[in-house]
């Protein structure tokens, strides 16, 4: 009898922080590594939210919490809700956690059980699927490919859905490919989700504020109301206040499913670090106009990563509306054989070739559902992705 249970099994490793850890690694060993892997802004944490963490520290925050958020914090959270999103939350309808992942682990955790069934549109974040499967519940893929533009259409919705289905995972702008649904597209999926009353949405609105151009951000339970009560808003710090290691996701939603949340986390990681909370009641209630000077910044990126990309025989790059990815279609590489005589079958052997070859460090596309494809993180300096991007061109080149 094995010693590790059955949960533990049905999973694998995160392949993005796997391919983060060989790129550091192989940094240690003296090669020259571009990781375009990591999820992650490059811009430091706002000094204004860094110096609200020190006061907590200096006035003696550094004991419990609440389990799921202090007042201040839960107050921060329900006031960006109602002044970017129009949603209008009690404080026992918000939760606070250790990230976004431990939101959505917790949401999970507490409400799926074995033979319940989450839709989840592909190319989808690495995580979404292996949480449902921790639980025993069944992810339900439906792929969302380049010619749909990596967003789920209102039949294949309906198509998927079943009399077990339980959740659909919504995220807008998306990790990995950065395409994100209007307002109207959403309304389009609701009018499906309004026929199908025992399906719950959580959407994830991690990236909400970093779009580009004149593209609005919108989340489903402002778009249709009518979904209000059957909608977990998830949010957080880490992208928009480049706030990753502090370690902050919150949510919205049915003062039931908060409940049930809290209890979860409980018994786990109790509450979130405290000098970080208070981090986050500065960054939710303080200035927020940097945030544009760094979108115009991921702005330049994006589109000099889209315009080297799609210079590149046998790279397809979508121009994304959203987040710090772009999602290059690879097919053309494949079958192709590498200088030192190997053919690249699939997506991971593009990856492992461009990583090998000329030291830059991409996720490949199965990890996120989405073949033959590969994820670049473009948060990161301008010259690196000109120099990255120039790299994987000269790879390119060199295969026959």
């Amino acid at each position: 009898m094995s010693f590790l249970s059955a949960a533990i099994n049905r999973i694998q490793p995160s392949p993005t922080i796997a391919v983060t850890n060989k790129a550091a690694q192989l940094k240690r060993e003296g090669r020259d590594i571009i990781g375009l892997g990591a999820g992650e802004p490059d811009f430091d944490t706002p000094d204004f939210v860094k110096e609200a963490a020190i006061k907590a520290i200096r006035d003696g925050q550094t004991k419990y919490t609440q389990v799921d958020g202090t007042p201040e914090l839960k107050a921060a959270v329900q006031a960006k809700f109602k002044r970017d999103n129009n949603l209008d939350y009690g404080i026992d309808q918000i939760t606070v956690n250790v990230g976004g992942k431990q939101t959505i682990f917790n949401a999970l955790m507490a409400t799926l059980d074995v033979g319940d069934e989450v839709v989840i549109p592909a190319p989808y974040w690495v995580s979404y699927p292996d949480i449902v499967l921790l639980t025993g519940a069944t992810p339900v893929i439906v792929p969302c490919g380049i010619d749909a533009g990596f967003k789920l259409s209102p039949a294949a919705l309906d198509a998927a859905i079943t009399p077990k289905t339980k959740w659909l995972i919504l995220n807008s702008p998306s990790n990995p490919t950065g395409a994100a649904y209007s307002a109207a597209e959403l309304k389009a999926l609701a009018d499906v989700l309004l026929r199908h009353p025992q399906v719950h949405i959580l959407t994830d609105d991690m990236y909400e504020h970093i779009v580009y151009g004149d593209f609005k951000f919108a989340t489903i339970a402002s778009v249709e109301p009518a979904l209000y009560d059957r909608t977990l808003t998830v949010n957080g710090a880490s992208k928009a206040y480049a706030m990753t290691g502090w370690r902050i996701g919150f949510a919205g939603g049915p003062a039931p499913l908060i409940k049930a949340i809290s209890k979860i986390q409980s018994q786990s990681t109790s509450n979130p670090c405290s000098i970080a909370q208070a981090a986050c009641v500065a960054a939710l209630n303080g200035d927020q106009s940097f945030l544009a000077a760094r979108n115009a910044a991921f702005e330049v990126r994006r589109d000099l990563v889209v315009a080297m990309l799609n210079q590149t025989p046998g790279l397809i790059c979508p121009r994304p509306e959203g987040a710090f990815y772009v999602y290059p279609d690879c097919s053309g590489l494949i079958g192709k054989t590498t200088p030192q005589g190997s053919v690249l079958k699939d997506d991971e052997a593009v990856a492992g070739y461009f990583l090998e070859a000329e030291g830059v460090a991409v996720v490949h596309g199965a990890a996120f559902g989405g073949s033959p494809a590969f994820r670049i993180s473009y948060a990161t300096a301008d010259a690196l992705l000109v120099e990255a991007c120039t790299r994987i061109q000269r790879a390119v080149g060199n295969l026959r």
